[in-house]
Order: C-alpha cells, then sequence, then structure tokens
C-alpha cells in the first residue's frame, strides 16, 4: 500500500542541464535560478512502500509529477529530490520554499540513483541510548548477540540481535517515523536519567500501558528532534530478544523489537538470516498499547501536562 509523506513546499528549477544523459548512471542535473517558490503542502507518495525513493516510480502532488533519481544537499546536509512532469519542469522539495536559503540559485545534483537509500525505520532507539546490562549501562550501539541485559523485573535476558538501521532525512520521515526526544527527568522521579531519543512508534511503559513516544509529546519536555539536527542520515537500533520484553532504557522502561515491521526493513536482516536462517513470530506482551493521544488517561495527560 503506497504511503504519503507531506512536504512543506518546493521551487521550480530554471535553466536546466545534464551531464550525460537524463537519468543515466553517473549523470547529474543542474541549473541556473530558481522560480515560483510554493509553500503549499503536497504529498510524496512512496507507491511501493519501501521507504525509498525509487526514479520514474514515486509521485510528488500529481501521478505524472515523479522522481528523477536526483537530489540536492542543501547548505543544511539534507538531502532534497527533485521531481519532475516529464514535460521539461523539474521541482525540487525544500520547505518554506519562499524564504529557503538551503538550496541556492544555480546548482549541480548528486549523481544520479535509481532509488535512494531506505528511510522507512520503526520502532528504534537513537544512537547513544544507555540499556541497563549486568554489568552496568551500555550505549545500544555497543551490544552484541549473547549480550547480557536486565529486564524491567530484574532478569537478565539474551540480546538475540541488535536491529541497524540508517535512516535518511532525504524528504522528511512520516511522522510515525520522526524521533522523539524524552527530556531528562521528563516523566518524573528524575526519569529518563539521560534524554532518551527513540522513534515515534517505539512504545514506553507507563502506569501498566504501552505508549507510543509520539503519544507523549508536550513540546516542552518531550518534543520531535528538529531535522535540523539529523544531518543527512542518523542512525538508529532496536533490541530483540527472545521474547517481547521490557528493559530499561535510560532508566525507563520500554519495549524491546515486536514484528509489526519485518525485520527486511532492517540493514543488517541479511545477517540475521545468516545465522538463523528464518524469521519467528513474536508473542506480544499483554499490555494495552496505546498510539493515540485520546486514549490517554486524563491523569496521565495533567501529569505529563499533555494537552488533550
Amino acid at each position: 500500500m503506497p504511503t504519503n509523506f507531506m512536504t512543506e513546499g518546493n521551487v521550480l528549477l530554471t535553466g536546466v542541464s545534464f551531464t550525460g544523459a537524463e537519468g543515466a548512471a553517473g549523470s547529474t542535473i543542474s541549473w541556473t535560478g530558481l522560480s515560483d517558490p510554493d509553500d503549499t503542502g503536497a504529498d510524496i507518495v512512496d507507491q511501493d512502500d519501501d521507504g525509498r525513493l525509487d526514479a520514474g516510480v514515486d509521485t510528488f502532488a500529481d501521478p505524472g509529477v515523479t522522481f528523477t533519481g536526483y537530489t540536492y544537499t542543501g547548505t543544511d546536509g539534507v538531502e532534497y529530490p527533485i521531481f519532475t512532469d516529464g514535460g521539461g519542469n523539474y521541482a525540487i522539495i525544500v520547505p518554506n520554499a519562499t524564504t529557503q536559503t538551503v538550496v541556492p540559485s544555480s546548482g549541480i545534483s548528486n549523481t544520479f540513483q535509481a532509488e535512494t537509500a531506505a528511510s522507512d525505520v520503526y520502532l528504534c532507539f537513537g544512537e547513544g541510548t544507555e540499556i541497563a546490562t549486568p554489568e552496568g549501562a551500555r550505549k545500544v550501539e555497543t551490544l552484541d548477540l549473547g549480550d547480557k541485559i536486565i529486564a524491567s523485573d530484574g532478569r537478565p535476558v539474551s540480546v538475540k540481535w541488535i536491529w541497524k538501521q540508517a535512516v535518511s532525512t532525504i524528504f522528511g520521515p512520516a511522522e510515525r517515523l520522526r524521533p522523539v526526544r524524552v527530556s531528562s527527568g521528563a516523566l518524573g522521579n528524575g526519569l529518563p536519567t539521560r534524554d532518551l531519543v527513540l522513534t515515534a512508534d517505539h512504545a514506553l511503559l507507563i502506569e501498566g500501558l504501552l505508549i507510543n513516544a509520539s503519544v507523549l509529546v508536550n513540546d516542552t519536555t518531550i518534543h520531535w528532534v528538529p531535522l535540523s539536527e539529523l544531518g543527512t542520515s542518523f542512525n538508529v537500533y532496536h533490541i530483540e530478544t527472545e521474547n517481547h520484553d521490557i528493559i530499561l532504557a535510560e532508566g525507563v522502561e520500554a519495549e524491546t523489537y515486536i514484528d509489526y515491521v519485518g525485520r527486511s526493513a532492517f540493514d543488517n536482516y541479511e545477517d540475521y538470516t545468516a545465522i538463523y536462517g528464518h524469521e519467528e513470530t513474536i508473542t506480544e506482551l499483554p499490555y494495552v498499547r496505546v498510539s493515540s493521544r485520546r486514549l490517554l488517561p486524563a491523569s496521565l495527560k495533567t501529569r505529563l501536562a499533555i494537552a488533550a
């Protein structure tokens, strides 16, 4: 099923030319001017829902406007995609187009790529997140197969796999994929012990409920991480154990991997299958999962200063 990604503006490229044939390996697109900036939001449609932009397949605003295979790395380090209507018109997708300064009036794109790097990543910890282990806190990216971590009830459990994905910010992840920062102490009782960054659909166990991080955003102590902080890409990790479990991340109860999202979405999927040979379905813990703010108890909204 196609996935829509809302954008926040675009601007037309003028004086367009190519080095090499358009769409050929190693070719680039260049321009000598910008025109008709438009701050109107429209959707990029990931037609095959693979989390990548595919040249000639994925569309912007209209089914006839497709990704060219070219991107431009702005001064903010973010890659911005270029689309065409096939009639000689080219638009670069960039937020706040009428006032933007990240794409110059003349420039040369990155080289053609038929398919961009994956950005469709779910349910993950940000790099540097400290996980409780019998030997003390360890950064998630340093954990490995067979290492012991501590479940929230004190049991040592073995790491079955550390899933890793490099997330591209090329056209801005959908809201459910974006990182959320839970500031130190935001949940009360000094928790988390440090800022905790995790993707929007990764759930924390709070008052007996598995609550997606996105639901907790209050724009003060819990907020979306600005894409401008992330550069062209950022790494995220998820811990798989034998069962769906609750572990401690920066002291906060957080879930381990549950296979709502196929393991093949991660960069190291082939390494996993080389060791395990096949995938096993994981039974979800019997907690109520809260993925919508309207389902939060009023008392929790009040405690965490979350708007109704």
